[in-house]
């Protein structure tokens, strides 16, 4: 079965996506599994993993609630507070859920680049082991160090590493090299942990007009640093129709896997994604 790994579903009149443009009209509306599910079948993807967008337990719930009436959806990967210990209740109620995941908290979003590494958010990593739940590391390649130390103290966790870390492909583009320092820190992380990687979202950290040339080297390091069975394809749909609708994106990572071989590009576009998040 083919899984794209990552994708959103949302309604902004919740009112809890703080990050939304209000004046995006491609973001600022709502997405439900309707819009999706004719383009799923004309790609034939059998599944998908359902990740939040917003920063609250209330939307995580509400994913559920897509999920239980979805059969596609094949698990969600949610949000709770990491700066309220309370929150370990809600982790092990959402645990309990069939369908649920793991969680990813918005690190992108925060300002403190070294907040992974608080001591007063340790419990929610010792739960996350616990409960033996995944981690989906949402970054930017300033946080390739810390979560470098943060995977080193708990090598247990189960981790996959959201969008290949940003690497700001439109300023490779204008001549700036986003690639070396980039480079670097994702070999660190997956020579020495065992986390995953998405091959996703690298459209949205492309400039308008990018093209195939512009993305494959971010993909090839990936691959090659990883290995495909340890990287897994996501549309990163809705969020990716800023640069490319859902079908180009999946074109163009065919393309851009397709020295692979048969066995190697049913990891990555579905094997992968099975096994890391125990998928049924």
């Amino acid at each position: 079965m083919k899984i794209d790994a990552h994708q959103h579903f949302w309604q902004p009149a919740r009112g809890d996506y703080d990050w939304m443009p209000k004046d995006n009209p491609t973001l600022n509306r709502a997405y439900a599994p309707c819009d999706l599910e004719q383009t799923l079948e004309r790609h034939g993807i059998g599944g998908t993993v359902l990740v939040q967008a917003a920063a609250t337990v209330q939307e995580t719930e509400y994913m559920l609630g897509l999920a239980e009436a979805t059969p596609f959806i094949r698990g969600v990967v949610g949000w709770v507070d990491f700066e309220d210990s309370a929150h370990q209740g809600h982790l092990r109620r959402l645990a309990e859920h069939p369908k649920f995941l793991g969680v990813r908290p918005m690190i992108q979003d925060i300002p403190d680049t070294d907040w992974m590494l608080r001591s007063d958010i340790a419990w929610a990593w010792d739960a996350i082991c616990d409960l033996d739940l995944s981690f989906d590391a949402l970054g930017f390649p300033r946080h390739l160090g810390n979560f470098l130390t943060l995977l080193g103290r708990y090598p247990d966790m189960r981790v996959v590493i959201d969008h290949a870390m940003k690497p700001q492909i439109r300023d490779q583009q204008a001549g700036r090299d986003a690639f070396s320092e980039w480079a670097d820190g994702m070999s660190r992380l997956a020579a020495e942990t065992g986390s995953f990687c998405k091959l996703s979202g690298l459209v949205t950290e492309a400039a308008e007009g990018w093209s195939m040339d512009d993305l494959r080297p971010f993909a090839e390091h990936v691959l090659s640093a990883f290995g495909p069975a340890r990287v897994m394809w996501g549309s990163d749909w809705p969020v990716c129709r800023l640069q490319a609708e859902y079908g180009n994106w999946y074109e163009t990572a065919q393309a851009l896997t397709a020295d692979l071989n048969d066995a190697q590009r049913l990891d990555v576009f579905g094997g992968t994604a099975a096994r890391f998040y125990r998928l049924d």
